[in-house]
């Protein structure tokens, strides 16, 4: 394999570069990308249970449930009912914190796509969708 033509290569490359990003616009805000993520999943999906929270931030429930502890520990989410059929929901400052949160992520998302037209974008949106479904995974 040539490392400088490597597909995988340079998507892990851009997966690292982006994030390091979204650490650094993130931290004025005492967020990891993982809380983000989370908030965000959160956002847009109330109530959602541990299990599917954890697979849509890619982490393992256990490290959801100490995600979410320390979400719930800031104030920043609210947990009703126990065990399997724990929902969790943002707090009225969770709600506060994910608009600056989106704004910061979206903006690091377009310095990243800064040098792309609306229908590159769009193109690379949709081939690595199509290369997410070639290995079996959900899109």
């Amino acid at each position: 394999m040539d490392v400088d033509s490597s597909i995988g290569y340079a998507l892990k490359r851009t997966a690292t570069a982006l994030r390091t990003a979204m650490e650094a616009s993130l931290r004025s805000l005492g967020l990891s990308v993982p809380q983000y993520s989370c908030l965000e999943i959160l956002s847009a999906r109330p109530e959602i249970s541990n299990a599917d929270l954890a697979r849509g931030v890619f982490v393992t429930r256990q490290a959801m449930h100490q995600l979410l502890g320390g979400l719930q520990e800031a104030g920043l989410v609210s947990a009703v009912g126990s065990g399997r059929v724990q929902r969790y929901s943002l707090t009225p400052e969770g709600q506060r914190v994910i608009v600056a949160a989106s704004a910061a992520v979206v903006a690091v998302e377009e310095r990243m796509l800064s040098g792309l037209g609306a229908a590159e974008r769009r193109r690379l949106h949709d081939d690595l969708e199509r290369c997410t479904a070639a290995l079996g995974e959900r899109a």
